[in-house]
This record gives C-alpha cells, sequence and structure tokens, in this order.
C-alpha cells in the first residue's frame, strides 16, 4: 500500500534517513520490515521561529516494492524531417529543441556566443582584464544567462506549462534528483555547464544542428513572413533559409530589439524593474534568518543551508523587491557591450561563499520615461543604457563598479570605508544616492529602511550595495497571438522566452520555448 504524509520535522530528523524511517513507522504504526520505502515529493524549510521545522511530504511504500525511477531522454532521428530555425542557445531555445525532436521536427539553433566551455575564457576576460566579448559573456552563449549565473529553478509560473516536466528534463541531462524535491531548486554554476553540454550532444544525435558564433544581422521578409535569415558566422555572411523561426534571444539582446523596429516588426514597451546588487556577510544572514546568535549558528547550520530571504515593500505605489537572491553567492560583471557596468549574482551548489547577495529593484513603467520618450518603444531600453554608462563612468570606465555602505547610502554619504566584496573586477566608493534617478533612489531608500524593520541587522554598514542591477527583465516585450504563439505580422515567427516578454527565469521560458515548439508543430 501507498501512503501519502506530511510531516513537520526538525532539521536532524528531516536529514537522517534512520531517524525518518523510524518516524514513519510510528505514524503508520508499522514494523520497520514492513517499511519497503519511501520517497520525499516536496521540501521546504519553515523558519518563522526559532525552532526551525522541515515540511515534507512523503509517498511511503508498505508491504509493496518502491518503483525504480527512470528519467531518461531518448535520442531520435529528425535530420530529414521539417526544420525549425531557432535563434538563441538559452533555455527557451535548448528546450525548445528538445521538444521539437520529441514531436518529430529538426531544430536549427543559432547562437551569436560559444559553446560552453569556450565561453568560460570570455568571462574570466572581464573578470581578469575587464574586456567584454559583445558576443560571449555572462548573458550570451551556450545556456544562455542562467549558465553562468546561477541555475536557479525557483517559479511561480505554473499556468504555463509543466513544471515537473523541465526538472525532470534536467535531472534526465544529470541534474541531482533534489531539485524534484526542494521548494526552491537550485543546480549551481558550477555544474550546470555539463548538463548543458549533455542536452547539446542529445539535439546533436537526434540530426539537430547548433550553430554557435553565428549573429543575426537581419531578416528577409515577403508577403508577411520571414524567408531568410542573415547572419555573421566569424566575419563572414551566411543566409538560413527559414519557413518558421523561434526566437528566444533573452532580454539583453538590444540589438534584435533594434531590428525589429528597423523592420518594421511590432514591439511593445513594458514595465521592467532597476536597482543595484546588495551584500551581506552570509554569517549575518543567516543568523537573521535562523534567529540564533553568530556564536549559535555553526550547530544550526549543520542540518540547514546557507539561508536566503525574500523583501518586498510598497515605496510610492510601486514595488521594492528582492531579486535573484544568491546565498553564499558571488556578485558577477553581466555587460554585454563597451561603456556598461552590469552587475548580477550566482552561487555554486554547495553555496558556501562566505557573502549572500541579491538584487534589490524598483519596478519602473514606461510612463515614468519621459526623457526617453523621442525613443518610443524602446525607451526603456535607452533608460537601461543610460544607468550602466553611469554606472561605468563611476567605476573608472573600466568593469570595476561603483557601490556603497548601505547605512551610508540611506542616509546620503559618501562611504569613506567600503567592507570586502565578492565582485571581482573590484569596486570603488561612489555617491550612488546621488547619481541613481532621485525616484528610483528614493524608494531603495524606503524599502532599504522597511527591510531592516523587517530583518533586525540588514539595514547596515557591514552590507554593500553595488550598482548597477539593471537587466532584470525586457523592457519590450515583441507580441504573439494568444493561442497560436507567432506574432501578429509574421506569422511565422514565434517569439518567446525572457526576450519577448513572456518569461522571468530558467524554468518559465523552459516552458515557453516548448510550448512554443508545440505551437510550431500545430501549424506543419
Amino acid at each position: 500500500m501507498i501512503h501519502t504524509l506530511n510531516l513537520s520535522l526538525t532539521p536532524e530528523q528531516a536529514f537522517d534517513v534512520p531517524v525518518m524511517r523510524m518516524r514513519l513507522c510510528e505514524e503508520l504504526n508499522i514494523y520497520e520490515e514492513q517499511l519497503c520505502g519511501f520517497k520525499i515529493s516536496k521540501r521546504s524549510i519553515d523558519a518563522r521561529g526559532r525552532n526551525i521545522k522541515i515540511h515534507v511530504q512523503l509517498e511511503v511504500f508498505v508491504d509493496e516494492p518502491m518503483p525504480s525511477t527512470n528519467y531518461k531522454w531518448e535520442t531520435q532521428d529528425v535530420s530529414k524531417k521539417n526544420s525549425v530555425l531557432i535563434i538563441g542557445c538559452g533555455p527557451a531555445g535548448i528546450f525548445a529543441a528538445l521538444r521539437l525532436i520529441e514531436l518529430g521536427l529538426k531544430p536549427i539553433i543559432l547562437e551569436r556566443g560559444k559553446d560552453v566551455r569556450n565561453r568560460r575564457r570570455d568571462i574570466a576576460a572581464i573578470h581578469k582584464s575587464h574586456v567584454v566579448n559583445p558576443n560571449s559573456n555572462y548573458c550570451f552563449g551556450e545556456g544562455g544567462a542562467g549558465t553562468y549565473s546561477d541555475g536557479k529553478l525557483f517559479t511561480r509560473s505554473g499556468k504555463r506549462g509543466d513544471i515537473n516536466r523541465i526538472l525532470e528534463l534536467f535531472v534526465a541531462h544529470g541534474a541531482d534528483e533534489t531539485i524534484l524535491v526542494d521548494a526552491h531548486p537550485h543546480i549551481g554554476t558550477n555544474k550546470l555547464p555539463q548538463i548543458i553540454i549533455k542536452m547539446r550532444e542529445n539535439i546533436l544525435a537526434s540530426g539537430g544542428e547548433i550553430h554557435f558564433n553565428t549573429k543575426v544581422l537581419d531578416f528577409e521578409i515577403t508577403n508577411g513572413k520571414i524567408k531568410t535569415v542573415l547572419t555573421e558566422q566569424e566575419g563572414q555572411s551566411k543566409y538560413f533559409n527559414a519557413s518558421t523561426i523561434l526566437l528566444a534571444t533573452g532580454h539583453s539582446a538590444s540589438d534584435i530589439f533594434e531590428l525589429l523596429e528597423r523592420k518594421e516588426i511590432l514591439i511593445e514597451a513594458k514595465s521592467f524593474a532597476v536597482g543595484v546588487r546588495v551584500e551581506h556577510p552570509q554569517a549575518l544572514i543567516d543568523s537573521l534568518q535562523y534567529h540564533c546568535s553568530l556564536d549559535e549558528l555553526a550547530a544550526k547550520r549543520t542540518f540547514l543551508p546557507a539561508a536566503p530571504y525574500s523583501l518586498v515593500h510598497q515605496s510610492d505605489g510601486k514595488g521594492v523587491y528582492s531579486f535573484c537572491m544568491c546565498p553564499g553567492g558571488i556578485i558577477a560583471p553581466c555587460a554585454t557591450g563597451p561603456e556598461q557596468v552590469v552587475t548580477n549574482g550566482w552561487s555554486p551548489s554547495k553555496r558556501n561563499n562566505p557573502y549572500a547577495n541579491s538584487g534589490i529593484v524598483v519596478a519602473v513603467d514606461p510612463q515614468e520615461l519621459n526623457e526617453f520618450k523621442k525613443f518610443g518603444t524602446l525607451a526603456g531600453l535607452r533608460f537601461q543604457q543610460d544607468l550602466e554608462k553611469m554606472a561605468w563612468t563611476a567605476g573608472g570606465k573600466t568593469q570595476v563598479a561603483p557601490a556603497q555602505a548601505l547605512q551610508d547610502f540611506v542616509n546620503g554619504k559618501l562611504s569613506n570605508k567600503l567592507p570586502d566584496c565578492s565582485y571581482q573586477p573590484g569596486v570603488i566608493s561612489a555617491p550612488l544616492h546621488e547619481l541613481l534617478p532621485a525616484a528610483i533612489g528614493k524608494r531603495l531608500s524606503d524599502g532599504f529602511v522597511a527591510f531592516g524593520k523587517k530583518m533586525k541587522g540588514y539595514l547596515s554598514n557591514e552590507a554593500l550595495i553595488v550598482g548597477i542591477e539593471s537587466r532584470t527583465s525586457s523592457p519590450v516585450r515583441i507580441p504573439r497571438d494568444k493561442e497560436k504563439l507567432h506574432h501578429p505580422q509574421i506569422v511565422n515567427l514565434f517569439p518567446c522566452g525572457e526576450g519577448a516578454g513572456y518569461a522571468g527565469g530558467i524554468v518559465s521560458a523552459a516552458m515557453d520555448g516548448q510550448r512554443c515548439a508545440e505551437a510550431i508543430k500545430n501549424i506543419q
């Protein structure tokens, strides 16, 4: 018989298998010999009080064997099938390709950046010599932005698709099965590249194609359809014929937005968010979240992970909130071109670095951008670029980032001393309270004061803010039919993922990629 149980356990109980088995036998009033096995379906940490609980949902197998689970993705030959051109090899593009193969179609992926291994060298160059390759960096290249900036798999977008299916595909390609269980699943930047490589190998083994270092320059449009895509491949022009195109270029591909506007292909301005990265000592966040002193922390952390936090506040009717919180993480330089400083964050799988960082961002509506109205639908993009250039200038026109101690920012004071920071290109003291647009700075300051009341000790000069966090989401939406998912003007163009404005993270982008693949199959 299979029993479903929901238990609240201490951390010691939740991660000790013999103790867990004993507890299950007590709950079901059975002998231990009757317990054939158990499977955790969901697991979450409740740290709202000093007595921390782990909530687990389990399937318990009594007097019947526990079935084995085999997460595997089967290759199949689609080399001679109808092809679909996918622009972008991030999660939306990769998962669309996997779904197209399952549906009997051949994916051909065009990726402006390098494969995941060679991309690593360009990322190292940003850290060491402050050189940004505009086609190969934290945002561009195989796997997209999430590959080298954390691999978080948490999403609230359950209505967009089958979350479990996406997580199972990750497991089928090498991810740990704990991502199927944890409330906030996370792979880690150190492990995700190997998973992406395995996905690529399966796409190629099935007869799909992936063209790296292939940047889209132009579309040839005839009778409301894209007929040909012009690319640049290592300095040479190359054309790809296209019967159907899935556009999954990510939120940082500003040249694609500009190309669409130049070709008079409809795009729309949308709300987005900008702000800063905030970094604390991880031990401080642990002590605040786990309700203990620093002296008590070692015992608490024996069974508990580095603590995250999630914060939100309303200021002047606009949301101020934490974004992409990275426990035990590192602040990363994520510029994609010259004269930019852009920050993001990531954590390794063990989340064992000494710092906790999070984006703290403010919602921005297109209607607020009066100075940028002359740019029309690209007003938000130009606003982003203006902030990024400001950060680049304030940092000394390298990848050094402007920074300020958190309490000093709220007090409007230039920091004479900055705490240590994980941002490897380095930081320099700068008056971010003056450099940020006044409305953004005020809302951030209001948020920090409110967060300090919710988490006593959060608002402190032990914490550092680093600018600028500007790539939380796309400032542009590429419209599409609600049912058929193609562009309203270009009927063989399927806008997809974060860059098109329909996703906000790895899992939601992957789900949107699969959904678009299914829509394409319906018209084949």
